[in-house]
């Protein structure tokens, strides 16, 4: 007994053409994406880091989302089995990695050529995997109808 795409013989050519479409796709569309900073993170916005020209706003609010963690740290060395400072830990951290993420603009730099043809690639794979389990699924109800 050999196991196919869907559990039943046929379409595992379509299936992993498919798949290999889609990840080379997405694989190129993904290569192409740049990630930089920006200048305002959700959370430091919201204490007032609007200020233009890097001017004390941002700084300030920089230092605003620290506290939590900075507190937390010195509550854990003073007792480590504090409940309270590891919540502030945590939250501390997750109250950065917001900040990071939030910062964080993507750039798409790559010819419109290439973007359709990645996007093609993308969209072509993910029909031809669909399609597969899909007269697969006509295969089955034939199947069971003629029984």
């Amino acid at each position: 007994m050999t196991l196919e795409p869907g559990g039943r013989p046929g379409g595992e050519i379509k299936f992993i053409i498919g798949v290999l479409l889609s990840g080379i796709g997405m694989w190129l569309f993904f290569d192409s994406v740049r990630l930089t900073t920006g200048h305002h993170g959700l959370i430091s916005s919201a204490f007032g880091g609007r200020g233009g020209g890097g001017g004390m706003g941002q700084t300030t609010s920089m230092a605003i989302i620290l506290v939590p963690l900075f507190i937390g740290v010195i509550g854990l060395f003073f007792n480590v089995k504090q409940k309270w400072a590891w919540a502030l830990t945590i939250i501390g951290i997750l109250i950065l990695s917001v900040e990071i993420l939030s910062r964080m603009r993507p750039h798409f730099n790559v010819k419109a050529s290439h973007a359709v043809l990645m996007l093609v690639m993308i969209a072509g794979g993910l029909g031809l995997t669909l399609r597969a389990y899909i007269e697969d699924g006509r295969a089955k109800i034939n199947d069971d109808s003629e029984n």
